[in-house]
This record gives structure tokens, sequence and C-alpha cells, in this order.
């Protein structure tokens, strides 16, 4: 089994890297176009090899569907194509008192990857770019994983939103989960690789760790190490066990939240 990983930063693919070089303290680092592949075969206790791939592709949802597609295409290209593509990092968390609210410092697996601000401003709100005739606004990961995964990391199940923005008002937040009312974390990137999974016939997942809540910003309360540290605690659970997982998915599943 080979799995990509697609993290923003080089800050999260080294916690990444941390977790999964557990089982495979081996990095090796190979150029792809636009990045470095860090490369680790983990050692899963029952079933096929596995090969995970860490890439740091950018902050944004462009910079992130770049960085995937070059990836899987020159994977595909050496006829080593990936069985699964997943976004990683830290994000903000809907931390109210609610039904799938997250603490700082928890990890929130994705039901579901929405576009959050892909759309269109009108005079009644904000219109999704779906309801204007066009496009995809969610991908559906492949629900035995995600709760496979959850399961095995004690990770909150939920919606996680992609936004180009950041989120920076308990306005905008509230506005956040009137229109998707089980969102459980808002990042960056989880849409770009979903978008470039989808168009390779590759699954998707999303596992964020919380560094903050979604809201006013507040820069002292972030817990950004701690949410590093819960990253790696997280592949670190999860890269001996990826090798052991099989699951159906749809790919293409596209919806409205």
């Amino acid at each position: 089994m080979r799995v990509l990983i697609v993290t923003a930063v080089p800050a999260e693919r080294d916690a990444v890297v941390r977790g999964v070089g557990a089982a495979a303290p081996e990095v090796a680092e190979l150029p792809v176009p636009g990045g470095v592949l860090h490369r680790l075969s983990p050692a899963p206790p029952a079933g096929p090899p596995l090969t995970v791939d860490v890439l740091a592709a950018g902050v944004g949802p462009a910079a992130a569907a770049a960085g995937t597609a070059a990836a899987l295409t020159t994977a595909a290209v050496a006829h080593t194509p990936y069985d699964l593509a997943v976004s990683a990092g830290i994000g903000g968390g809907f931390g109210t008192a609610r039904p799938g609210a997250v603490r700082l410092g928890s990890v929130v697996v994705a039901d579901a990857i929405v576009a959050a601000d892909l759309g269109a401003e009108t005079p009644d709100g904000f219109t999704a770019v779906t309801d204007l005739g066009f496009g995809t606004v969610e991908h559906l990961p492949p629900a035995p994983l995600v709760a496979a995964v959850a399961e095995a990391t004690d990770a909150v199940r939920g919606t996680v939103l992609t936004v180009s923005t950041v989120t920076g008002s308990a306005e905008r937040a509230a506005e956040l989960l009137r229109r998707h009312p089980r969102a459980a974390a808002e990042a960056m990137e989880g849409f770009g690789v979903a978008e470039a999974a989808a168009a390779q016939s590759v699954p998707v997942l999303e596992v964020r760790a919380v560094s903050n809540a979604v809201g006013p910003r507040d820069r002292a309360a972030w817990r950004i190490r701690e949410a590093l540290d819960a990253l790696t605690g997280a592949f670190g659970t999860l890269a001996p066990r990826l090798g052991t997982w099989t699951w159906t998915s749809d790919p293409e599943g596209t919806g409205s939240d």
C-alpha cells in the first residue's frame, strides 16, 4: 500500500514524519515537481508492505491541489500509484458547547471535506458554487476508514471546512456553523488535496490537530506545539495500522453540507 500525506508547512510535515518514523526511522528525500517527498516504509504487523510519502505543498487550497496533483501524477507515470491521499496538519476547532465540539490539542478526522467559501456573495447571503450550477463543494472520505481512524486515535468525527481566509471573528464563526452545523474544524488545504485526489480516483482522508478555537484571533491562546505533538501522536498510532485496513470509497462523492 502506498500513502501520500500532504501538509501545508514543514513544521506539520516534520510532525507527521516523527509519528510515522516511530515505526520507520529511515527517511529518504525524493524530489518531485515543486517539492520534496519524505519517504518512510513502516512495517505493518500484518498485510502488504507500506510506503508513506509526506509532502509540504504550501499554504491554501491552490498550493495543496497543485502539490498533490504533481505527486500523484509522478507516481502514476512511474506505475506506482498511491492508494490513499491524506491532508494533514493543524487547524482551528469549533469549540462551542454543542455536539461535535472539540478542545485544543484534540484530533479531528473529516467525514466530509467542504469548501466553505467557494461561491458568491448575494443580497441574500453566501451562495455555494454548486447552487450556481458549477463544480463541487464537498468530498466524502471512505466511511470505513474514517471510523477506523477515529477509533484508533480517539478523534472527533465531523465536517472539516476548507477556507481561503482564516476565520477571525465570532460573527464569521457563527455564520459558518449556521451553514455547516456539523463543522468540527477549519483549515486551508483539505479541499485542494481532495480535488486533486478525486481527479485521479484516489480516496482521500483529512486529519487535523486543533491548535486554536475558530473565532476572534487570540494568538496568546493558541497551542501550536501541543497540536503538532498531537499530530505526531496520531500518525504514530496510524502508521503501523494503515497497511492493514481495507475500505471501499466513492472518491467522486459530492454534495452539500
